[in-house]
């Protein structure tokens, strides 16, 4: 049996050890927000936190999981009110969406590591997370609201 902590809840999985992450959120626990992308880490969609580290939950097997407390987009900030979640909203970050959670929790990871970022600082933090819509500007842009250089979004 493993145990974990998902978005602050005990969790308890009695599965194939050697399954992904991203399959028990989405299928298990109904946590859609992380998506499926490439399968191997190369995209960033299914970007979640692993002990409030960014980390391919695709990659991630549950045997890797167990004893760890795990975030996920819905547990990022309550409706919506972490800093990064609101930057993305005031600057209308994405166009179809579908990145967006990996790039909201990589950059979220980013700001607990580093809370003022330079511009190299998130260039190669987000490098391994790509976005099909091209909105690398304004996902930069978020980042540095969110991290306070804009003054408009506090954490």
């Amino acid at each position: 049996m493993i145990q974990l902590k998902v978005n602050g809840a005990v969790r308890s999985y009695d599965g194939d050890p050697e399954m992904p992450l991203l399959w028990y959120l989405r299928d298990e626990l109904q946590l859609t927000g992380s998506k499926f992308g490439c399968g191997m880490g190369l995209c960033g969609a299914c970007t979640v936190h692993v002990n409030g580290e960014a980390a391919r939950s695709c990659l991630t097997p549950m045997s890797a999981a167990g004893g760890k407390e795990i975030t996920t987009i819905e547990g990022l900030g309550h409706d919506g009110a972490h800093a990064v979640q609101r930057a993305w909203e005031q600057i209308q970050v994405p166009q179809c969406g579908y990145c967006q959670s990996g790039q909201i929790m990589q950059a979220a990871a980013l700001l607990k590591q580093k809370p003022k970022p330079t511009d190299h600082d998130i260039e190669e933090a987000m490098s391994g997370n790509i976005c099909r819509c091209g909105t690398y500007q304004r996902i930069r842009a978020a980042i540095k609201i969110a991290a306070g250089e804009g003054a408009e979004v506090q954490s």
